[in-house]
């Protein structure tokens, strides 16, 4: 492992996501009236587009390569599909959504880059002769260069008008897969993201990111509501100026949904509306509840059984695990009933996580890989999650030479591009 001082001072390049004073702003595509035509993707055509692609064009601004996957939201019967690219430099992303006309594909979007306020507007187009054909196919065949994406991109609101140009290369890696477990629900509100963190909009938002799993922050309110809310005060940095200040266990969940807005205009959700949304209208597959002091154990036992239950009754995989951070919650955790048969997650010692019975194990990253310890827990059955992970050369450490299960991270996309082009 690298010289713990080299830790320090890579947790230390990544402050630039404490940016309050800086602003994105959303660009608006005046021109998407333009794809009202098209027709939605087959699932198979959705299917074979995915894989990773050579960034022929464009590589100064968004590097070599580029993993394109879909994700999707459910509204009722409906899902809202979305494609998202994978960068490797700047922890650049896009999303894009679109269909066919005839045997052209055409897609519309955003690009991001996280490392700094810079986004844009997107188009692709994939022509019948370089692509879009085989697409339409029943059975796509793909192979090298059998898919070309001819793209341009702008700032802000511009037009696009330069150049970025996709080629076929593999599909994405299909071994073992690594859990993307976002922070916060999803993402950070000062990483400037179009939602606010720990909010019902955030949790069906970050699939776009790549996550595949999620934690959130837990409290509970003085009349005993259990909320999602990173802070243990309300303040300026994550709501807007309302007049409350202080702890928000000191307030009524009333009180909260009268006055208080997160930085968005989102309100603050309750547990079980963050879970409807979760096993509802995502394909999510882990929830860490992280339990905040003012949490009642024995309550997010009975909300995590009944959640389970509802993903199993419609064929959903999803593990909601209770996190426990501190020693005060694990003695909490062993006084409820049945505590050895509910999944949990053990950010302390791997002899705490076999006290308890612990699902899984999670240590912080600058411990390094502990691939030793790791395969250790992983031969009793238990899985191995590490935290807060952001610094994309140890995501790519960590994902190429580590044997963890999951990668918790602030920057969701980073760990799906390494995940992804293996």
């Amino acid at each position: 492992m690298r010289h713990p001082v080299l830790l320090i001072i890579a947790a230390a390049l990544v402050s630039f996501s404490c940016r309050n004073e800086a602003e994105v702003v959303e660009p608006t595509d005046s021109s998407a009236r333009l794809y009202e035509d098209v027709k939605p993707l087959r699932l198979g055509a959705r299917a074979a587009l995915e894989g990773v692609y050579r960034v022929v064009d464009g590589q100064d601004v968004f590097g070599n390569q580029v993993a394109l996957k879909w994700s999707g939201v459910a509204n009722g019967q409906d899902t809202a599909f979305t494609l998202s690219g994978f960068f490797g430099k700047d922890v650049a992303y896009f999303t894009a959504e679109g269909g066919s006309l005839d045997s052209t594909v055409f897609l519309h979007g955003t690009w991001r880059k996280m490392v700094n306020t810079e986004t844009g507007l997107l188009r692709f187009v994939i022509l019948a002769g370089n692509g879009g054909r085989q697409l339409m196919n029943p059975i796509p065949v793909i192979g090298k260069d059998s898919i070309i994406l001819y793209g341009s991109w702008g700032n802000g609101s511009e037009n696009p008008s330069r150049n970025l140009v996709l080629a076929y290369d593999r599909p994405l890696y299909a071994g073992k897969q690594i859990e993307v477990v976002a922070h916060r629900g999803g993402g950070r509100t000062s990483d400037l993201l179009p939602v606010s963190e720990n909010s019902v909009e955030m949790i069906l938002f970050t699939q776009r990111l790549g996550s595949t799993g999620i934690e959130i922050d837990v409290h509970l309110t003085k009349d005993g509501i259990p909320i999602l809310y990173h802070d243990s005060n309300l303040n300026l940095r994550l709501t807007q100026k309302s007049g409350l200040v202080g702890p928000i266990e000191e307030y009524t969940y009333d009180q909260l949904q009268a006055v208080i807005r997160l930085i968005h205009g989102e309100r603050i959700p309750t547990l079980q509306q963050a879970l409807d949304a979760v096993v509802y209208r995502t394909s999510l597959r882990v929830v860490w509840l992280d339990s905040k002091p003012s949490i009642s154990l024995k309550l997010l036992q009975q909300i995590q059984s009944e959640y389970l239950a509802k993903a199993a009754a419609i064929g959903r995989t999803l593990e909601i695990y209770i996190g426990l951070p501190s020693q005060e919650k694990v003695d909490e955790f062993l006084a409820l009933p049945n505590h050895a048969q509910t999944p949990s997650l053990c950010e302390l010692s791997p002899d705490i996580a076999r006290q308890i019975n612990a699902r899984v194990w999670a240590p912080r990253w600058t411990l390094g890989t502990q691939n030793d310890l790791v395969a250790q827990v992983q031969s009793e059955g238990r899985l191995a999650f590490v935290w807060t992970l952001d610094v994309p050369d140890y995501v790519a450490e960590f994902i190429s030479t580590g044997r963890f299960d999951a990668i918790l991270s602030n920057y969701p996309s980073i760990v799906a591009y390494y995940n992804y082009v293996r």
